[in-house]
């Protein structure tokens, strides 16, 4: 059988629409549903129910999917097995990150890689939501905050403390606070994860523990843009420091309330199960940590 028409049985299923499927395939949309008949007339079974509105996997196509699954997945395996024993970095990355870090940290890390490895190839999905394995079609996730899925492998990329930042520009307009509680008589932009609004900043310090709730004039749910506000000057914000590194160093914004701790948060490069993971993806999360710990030294 053509490992590419089971290719495109498996992506048709998950997407349960061949116009989708045929697209992440490079195929036209007439040369995947004859594919997908080629196949069905091979196996002597309907794989899908067909309308003019909607695409159903049958009874026998659900059968087949997981076997045909686990045979696509042996094979990359085998030829990640092969790479290895030549001492090869190749094949094809699926990473999802959050848009602050995609954006403005990972990507010339991962330019500076693909560089290194010509026969590698990524695919980079940047976006704040939470990565569906399946769904999405991701290898790997690179997240902020221990995952609470324990079936996952999760590998532990670095631990990173907050700080609160400001523009000189805003600081000198606005003055400088010298105490977190002091934050509620400044704009402070905030983060909106899902249905939730980071609007309680956490720090402590020898006197104990303040948890401070901060307002301000602008809300995004893309961590990026609150990177993007903070260095144009308006307002306060409380981000990652290695989101922030580079325009400390610049002296695009300046760290605030250097008496006050604020918990540190870990970065993880999570993936769904070991036996999918590559050479490439180990060489991945190696770069990650070293690349992590530079910048944060």
């Amino acid at each position: 059988m053509n490992i590419q028409d089971l290719t495109l049985f498996v992506r048709t299923a998950q997407t349960c629409n061949i116009t989708a499927a045929a697209l992440q395939l490079d195929m036209s949309p007439a040369a995947a549903s004859a594919a997908l008949k080629r196949l069905e007339k091979q196996l002597g079974v309907q794989l899908f129910i067909r309308s003019t509105r909607k695409l159903r996997i049958t009874a026998e196509g659900e059968r087949y999917l997981v076997h045909c699954t686990e045979a696509l997945a042996a094979l990359e395996k085998g030829k990640a097995s092969l790479n290895e024993m030549q001492g090869k970095i190749a094949g094809e990355i699926r990473l999802s990150t959050s848009s602050d870090l995609g954006r403005n940290i990972v990507l010339p890390w991962l330019d500076e890689m693909m560089d290194a490895y010509p026969e590698l190839s990524i695919q980079l999905n940047v976006g704040d939501s939470l990565a569906d394995f399946f769904h999405d079609k991701v290898d790997m996730a690179l997240r902020y905050g221990e995952p609470e899925d324990s079936s996952l492998v999760a590998f532990l990329i670095a631990k990173i403390d907050r700080v609160v930042c400001a523009s000189p520009q805003y600081l000198a307009q606005y003055g400088e606070p010298q105490h977190p509680n002091e934050l509620s008589q400044h704009n402070c932009l905030l983060y909106r994860f899902g249905e939730r609004v980071y609007d309680t900043w956490p720090f402590s310090d020898h006197a104990g523990k303040y948890n401070v709730k901060v307002s301000g004039n602008r809300l995004s749910n893309d961590a990026d843009v609150v990177h993007r506000w903070v260095v144009a000057g308006k307002g306060i914000t409380m981000k990652s420091r290695l989101d922030m590194a580079a325009d400390l160093r610049a002296g695009y914004v300046v760290e605030l309330l250097h008496n006050f701790n604020s918990p540190a948060i870990s970065l993880w490069l999570i993936c769904p199960n070991r036996t999918q993971v590559t050479p490439a993806m180990l060489m991945l999360r190696d770069l990650l940590r070293s690349k992590c710990e530079a910048e944060l030294s």
